[in-house]
Order: structure tokens, then sequence, then C-alpha cells
């Protein structure tokens, strides 16, 4: 009976205690067929792992690179560019920002462009680090979400621009003022 009681209480407390999850980004695939370019990268456990033999111990960055790699579960990205705007609607992204709302994601950069540029960068905090960062860039004819869950360092975090398919710079153009 006392078996049975654990086993309710840790279903019960299970959720609640549970590592934070990476966001569900499968949404996103079916955009592949209406871009010019896309990028998927799913690289989880094992296979992040892998990726950083790839990377030299003797080079000073790289090394960071694997250092900060080290508390990472995975690395999520989904990057599509379009001939054309208006190949991918706000509902698109709006499933992704609602994963982020309500739950432990706080929202630490919001951009809002005229020209319907517009960036996210939020954090999700367990105890006194971060456990995950996700930022989405949309523009009319680009959107591009990065998803990195597991512990990061912030102060190395720049360190994996350019590697395991994070683009160098998201960025949002800001407009121009007329005079």
């Amino acid at each position: 009976m006392r078996r049975i009681a654990w086993c309710l209480l840790a279903l019960a407390l299970g959720p609640a205690l549970a590592f934070p999850q990476a966001l569900k980004l499968d949404s996103l695939d079916k955009l592949a067929a209406q871009a010019s370019n896309s990028v998927k990268v799913t690289l989880e456990g094992s296979l992040l792992r892998l990726a950083t033999r790839f990377l030299s111990s003797d080079d000073p960055e790289e090394a960071q690179v694997k250092e900060l790699v080290k508390g990472l579960k995975g690395i999520y990205v989904r990057s599509f560019e379009f001939s054309k705007a208006a190949q991918y609607s706000d509902s698109d992204v709006e499933a992704i920002r609602a994963q982020l709302r309500g739950s432990s994601w706080k929202p630490i950069v919001e951009v809002r462009g005229k020209g319907d540029d517009n960036a996210d960068i939020y954090v999700k905090e367990q105890g006194d680090q971060f456990a995950g960062i996700a930022i989405i860039a949309a523009e009319p004819q680009e959107l591009t979400v990065v998803n990195i869950d597991g512990l990061i360092d912030l102060d190395g975090l720049a360190k994996l621009e350019g590697n395991f398919g994070i683009p160098k710079s998201i960025r949002v153009k800001p407009e121009k003022k007329a005079k």
C-alpha cells in the first residue's frame, strides 16, 4: 500500500519536478515545401556529443564551445527563406509563442517593427541558472526559430553562433525613419 502511495505522489509531482522540455517545432516543418531555402537541425543527447567531436580541443574557441555543450540536452533550429512574402502565416509563429506563454519561460527581448520584422528572446530559469533559451526571428521572407535546451552559460552562449546550425546572427533590421 505504501508503494502505491509513493507512486501516486510521484505521478502527481512529476510534471512539476521535471526538467524543462524542448519546444515542439514540428509544426514548422511543413514550411520547408514553400521555402526557397530551409535548415532543420535537431541535435539531442548522443548526437549532440558526437557533433562536438568535430570541434578541435586545440582551438581555444572550439574548446569553449565543447565545454558549453556539456550542459545541453538539445539544440533545435528551424530556418526558412522564402522567395516572396506571406509564405508562412502568423499562426505558424503563434504556435511557438503559445508554448512560451504561461509556462516558466520569461520574455527578455521583444521587437516589433512596422515592416513586419519581429524578434523574441525567451529564457527558462531553473534556480540561479538558465535551463533554456528560445529565439524567434520573423521577417516577411524569412523565419528562424532557435531553441537551446539545457543548462546554459550565458557568458559563453555567443560561442554557439555559427555552430550546430545556429545562424551567425539573427537580427531584425531597423526601419529607416523618413526625414
